[in-house]
């Protein structure tokens, strides 16, 4: 190989127009390749619920109307804060008459108000999605669609199945997809022709390979899973995380248990799993069962040039919310954040007997992450939530 020599007796004017030529080629290769890195923060919220009690605390005798936003007051700062929130959507709405367990249908204000507090998606395949059967799957759908939130897990058929499955989010310059399944239906068969996403390993394998096709900057599978009231995940649930990540999801989110489950940040392999988030709002009452955790996740992307992105799992992190149901007449309920010092609750919470009640979920559900989760530690600098509006004074039993 031949090499040019240098021509030493260049005049240094010459030298000089070389040099700056040289240097601004340098800067803009390296402008043309330089790194961009981006944020996002997700929040992952556990089972939306609609007992009859929620339903008629939501009523509006005077108007006649459905109004959930009392419930939602308190929370609405900690959803709004994420870039993107995912919520379980426990209840068909298939209209009135208007019913809790065993078969749930909500009014649909409880949908629009979760679109209002901040939720950007909701996933519809669980044990109770085939409640009303045929028209509460059809109207679920076209309801959710009307107010413009995406969800998935539930189709009206094949062809919607085919074309809007995954669900793909895109914020802040990511994209991402997600998948929904459950493990049944409570025993109703799902009617013909409408589709419910079943937790089949076969059927997952194959969603997961078409969503790895779309090149996402992460994959996301929402559960609907595991043995009621178990605080921890069983054999076949973490079987199942293992799969799903193998075939390439990024993060793994658990409902249906009704209580906490341990979390997972499994730092040296970029992935992250919740077995079970509780009740986001519920009306149950029992131990363990009345309140639930919400996953706070941070994802950065480096894009080093169009076609080549690195994706990770920056932090992860929990955070706790307790369900209050006063003893008014009317019988709000409300969402409460948990804070450093207790403060939010002590501001609401005014009767000794609920005080004690929400210190033990607190102390239950600390507990049992402090001893089960990995690398997942309880988050901190909650936003600040003064009470917007006064609760009525409870009467001292």
């Amino acid at each position: 190989m031949q090499h040019k020599k240098l021509n030493s007796s260049k005049s240094p004017q010459s030298f000089k127009t070389s040099r700056w030529l040289i240097l601004v080629f340098l800067f803009a290769g390296c402008h043309a390749w330089s790194q961009d890195t981006t944020r996002l923060s997700l929040l992952f919220a556990g089972d939306v619920m609609g007992h009859d009690s929620q339903i008629a605390a939501a009523y509006d005798a005077t108007k006649k109307t459905y109004d959930y936003t009392a419930c939602f007051q308190y929370i609405k700062p900690y959803i709004e804060s994420a870039d993107l929130a995912i919520a379980n959507l426990e209840v068909t709405l298939g209209g009135p008459p208007y019913s809790g367990y065993p078969q749930f249908s909500s009014p649909d204000q409880l949908a629009v108000t979760l679109k209002d507090v901040g939720f950007d998606a909701l996933v519809t395949a669980n044990n109770h999605c085939v409640d009303r059967g045929k028209k509460g799957i059809e109207r679920t759908v076209a309801m959710l669609d009307s107010f413009n939130i995406p969800h998935t897990g539930t189709f009206y058929d094949t062809v919607s199945r085919l074309n809007d499955s995954p669900l793909i989010l895109e914020k802040n310059g990511f994209t991402l997809a997600l998948l929904n399944y459950t493990y049944g239906t409570n025993g109703i068969t799902v009617p013909k022709g409408k589709i419910v996403n079943l937790l089949d390993t076969a059927v997952i394998r194959q969603d997961l390979l078409k969503a790895q096709s779309l090149h996402p900057d992460a994959i996301i599978v929402f559960t609907h899973w595991g043995i009621e009231y178990q605080n921890l995940p069983s054999k076949i649930q973490k079987d199942l995380t293992d799969f799903c990540f193998a075939h390439g999801a990024r993060l793994v989110i658990g409902a249906h248990p009704h209580v906490l489950q341990p979390m997972e940040w499994r730092k040296e392999k970029n992935q992250f799993v919740a077995y079970s988030l509780g009740n986001f709002v519920s009306g149950q009452r029992k131990r363990y069962t009345d309140g639930g955790g919400m996953a706070y996740l941070e994802l950065s992307k480096i894009t080093y040039k169009p076609d080549s992105a690195i994706t990770t799992i920056d932090s992860a992190a929990y955070g706790l919310q307790w369900i209050y149901r006063s003893a008014e007449a009317h019988k709000n309920y409300y969402i409460i954040p948990v804070q450093p010092g207790d403060k939010a609750a002590l501001e609401i919470v005014k009767t000794q007997t609920a005080r004690d009640a929400y210190r033990i979920f607190v102390e239950d559900s600390r507990q049992l992450y402090k001893k089960h989760n990995k690398e997942v530690p309880e988050r901190a600098g909650f936003p600040p939530t003064p009470p917007p509006a006064e609760i009525p004074t409870e009467q001292q039993h």
